[in-house]
């Protein structure tokens, strides 16, 4: 089932790179290969940071972005947009005390993340090698008197949550190689220790409770065996197996030298000049404990690998790491304990706090080229600091604060009433959009998760003020809001910003009746009004921004009625009307959904309106027939109207499917208007 063993690839996609292997891993290609072009996706969980990968931040070859590999819109979108020609997959929940605790999590981030990822490979076709990582963990607990070790094609038996979920994948990864003839390797690793690693796992929790003096817990009496690994001959393990792996095959990562975590302690213990009596800890052992892990390596080695770090020189280097940056990490208690649980304990959730709060400004600096390093352009996820405070279903929640801009706005006022009926916290921004300190200000008082932009000029009392105010307009639409997103991309925060749809009209490509909505993609061809312009311009400088959702509203109406904001409220109390389809946005139904978006850390350009059109004269129906039987008006032609305004108005349908596919429960224009604005406006008429 083997192919050549020499492999060239292109376009990598490495996830779960911002935590301790694959950070390692990612760092060594980036450094080694600068033609190879690197593609890091990591959720940045409580036990991964940015910090891991800042050797490579200023490298032009290293994109990061920021998501779960259980995205699938995401993934598919990674693997075409960025070319991906290999997947090397680290991303995983690893901590096996964690998995006793939580192992719903272990399921989700384990197997349901590898099969969107590899439903994704077949699905795109593109990718040319999937090396998934898994563990020695798969085989079970090896005999204590065994010489030869677990050898790939061994049983797997294992004996934890976190074991089984990784043999779970692996199981995947096999049925997808079998069946859809995916071009899959898989290794399975010993344990692997070294500068960067979070301290929840062994050796760093080892060695920062004896630099706090502290004492060192031992589950059971230590006599567990295993085998440990530098992370740079792991990282070199990877190299290899990337370019003279054999598709369809197994490799083990591991070594014959093997050590009891009383050894372990023991070795830490006399780095530290500490007595071993006094300082070494024995606590209950874990619900099962394997005894032992015993590879065969033979099979690496003959493909080039060899490791090159011996024990007391691995330790010696990460002793030195972790004494020169006890802060890497921040606050860890929660972690230092004997048996820590993932988000279940109160040391913890300030872990997951931490690494979404203070990496924002200090971690996550971006270089001077924004398009090919830390984020990424279109749909991929972005997110803010917020953190991991509760579970439903065993699934983390996120706690989420919205800054918003546009308080006195319509749509901004309604954001907040939203916002206050789901519970979410949020705060109304009171800098000007112009004004980069008073931005900057506004955030680090409110610390925000997301941060929508409902802020600018569209007239007063409509765009033909913008005809008369240009500078006034430009400095709203177009300096505000790039400030805005600027200032909001420097700080890892995602923006929401309500857009306009107003940019287009009817042409011959997209002909009035003909059912062919303008995408996402097309290029505006609407300049009849300078408010217009400026929304075009803003839109086409905002896709340098990685960090931004785009949403074209048109026409907005809500079932507030009395609002003169209202494009129902407006057309009603015209003396005459074109009768002309449009594209239109219920704001009742869409602004919830904009506010699932910001969960869904969604970007790029959206079409924000309900699908299909309608016309004045099918709104005005409805309105007589749900609100005022005796209504009536009259309407005139575009050319009649354009004696009696200063700038043309836009005219335009939107196709609305990519929100649609987003949103399937979304309805349609006429559905939703009934179903929204008018049926509860006929009860409370009735009443």
């Amino acid at each position: 089932m083997g192919e050549a063993a020499t492999y060239t690839p292109k376009n990598i996609l490495i996830t779960g790179a911002a935590g301790f292997i694959a950070s390692h891993v990612a760092n060594r290609l980036i450094r080694n290969y600068p033609h190879y072009k690197i593609v890091v996706l990591d959720k940045l969980d409580y036990c991964s940071s940015l910090k891991n990968l800042m050797p490579s931040k200023s490298s032009q070859n290293f994109k990061f972005v920021k998501g779960d590999i259980g995205s699938a819109d995401l993934v598919n979108y990674l693997l075409i947009t960025e070319g991906i020609d290999t997947i090397m997959h680290f991303a995983a929940q690893t901590h096996v005390d964690n998995s006793f605790g939580n192992s719903f999590e272990f399921t989700k981030n384990n197997i349901y993340g590898t099969h969107v990822l590899l439903e994704a490979c077949k699905v795109t076709g593109t990718v040319r090698r999937f090396i998934h990582v898994s563990t020695d963990e798969v085989y079970g607990e090896t005999e204590a008197d065994a010489i030869v070790g677990n050898h790939e094609a061994s049983q797997l038996l294992p004996t934890n949550p976190y074991s089984a979920t990784k043999a779970g994948a692996e199981m995947l990864v096999m049925a997808y190689g079998r069946s859809y003839g995916l071009p899959v390797i898989t290794t399975r690793g010993n344990n692997v220790y070294g500068p960067n690693q979070f301290p929840e796992k062994l050796i760093p929790k080892f060695i920062l409770l004896a630099m706090q003096g502290k004492p060192l817990p031992i589950h059971g009496d230590g006599s567990n065996v295993r085998s440990y690994l530098y992370c740079e001959d792991v990282a070199e393990a990877f190299e290899v197996v990337l370019h003279k792996g054999d598709v369809g095959h197994v490799y083990n990562i591991g070594t014959k030298k093997e050590r009891t975590v009383l050894n372990v302690a023991r070795d830490i213990c006399n780095l530290f000049n500490l007595d071993c009596e006094k300082s070494i800890q024995f606590v209950d052992n874990r619900p099962f404990n394997d005894q032992r892990y015993f590879l065969d390596d033979a099979k690496l080695k003959q493909i080039g690998w060899q490791e090159r770090t011996t024990w007391e020189e691995g330790l010696r280097k990460t002793l030195q790491w972790y004494t020169s940056h006890p802060d890497w990490w921040g606050d860890v208690s929660g972690a230092l304990v004997p048996h820590p649980r993932m988000l279940s304990i109160s040391g913890v959730e300030k872990l997951a706090d931490l690494q979404k709060g203070t990496q924002t400004k200090s971690e996550v600096e971006t270089s001077n080229k924004p398009k090919e390093n830390l984020f990424l352009n279109g749909d991929g996820h972005v997110v803010g600091n917020g953190k991991l405070h509760q579970q439903e279903n065993g699934v983390p929640k996120q706690s989420l604060k919205f800054l918003i801009y546009g308080r006195t706005g319509w749509i901004g006022g309604l954001l907040g009433q939203i916002c206050q009926k789901q519970g979410i916290s949020y705060e109304y921004g009171s800098g000007r959009l112009e004004n980069r300190v008073q931005l900057e200000e506004d955030i680090a008082s409110t610390k925000p998760t997301h941060v929508f932009n409902a802020a600018g000029v569209t007239g007063r009392p409509n765009v033909d003020w913008c005809e008369s105010h240009k500078v006034e307009t430009i400095r709203a639409n177009v300096v505000g809001t790039l400030t805005l997103a600027d200032v909001c991309k420097k700080s890892n925060l995602l923006l929401i910003n309500f857009a306009t749809g107003c940019i287009f009209e009817y042409d011959k490509t997209h002909q009035l009746g003909s059912g062919i909505g303008f995408k996402e993609e097309d290029t505006p061809n609407f300049t009849g009004s300078y408010y217009s312009k400026t929304k075009a311009m803003v839109e086409e400088l905002l896709k340098e921004f990685d960090n931004v959702c785009t949403l074209r509203v048109r026409m907005p109406i809500t079932s507030d009625l009395q609002n003169p904001r209202n494009f129902i409220t407006k057309i009603s109390r015209y003396q005459k009307v074109v009768n002309i389809p449009n594209s239109m946005t219920i704001l009742d139904e869409l602004l919830p959904i904009s506010i699932e978006m910001a969960k869904r850390n969604l970007r790029g350009i959206w079409n924000f309106t309900n699908p299909g059109v309608v016309s004045h004269n099918e709104i005005l129906e409805m309105y007589r027939q749900y609100i005022d039987p005796t209504f009536s008006w009259k309407n005139f032609t575009l050319e009649e109207q354009a004696k009696v305004i200063i700038a043309p108005r836009s005219n335009n349908e939107l196709d609305a499917s990519k929100l649609q596919q987003e949103f399937p429960e979304m309805l349609p224009i006429k559905e939703s208007l009934i179903k929204f604005v008018f049926e509860p406006n006929r009860q409370l008429h009735s009443k």
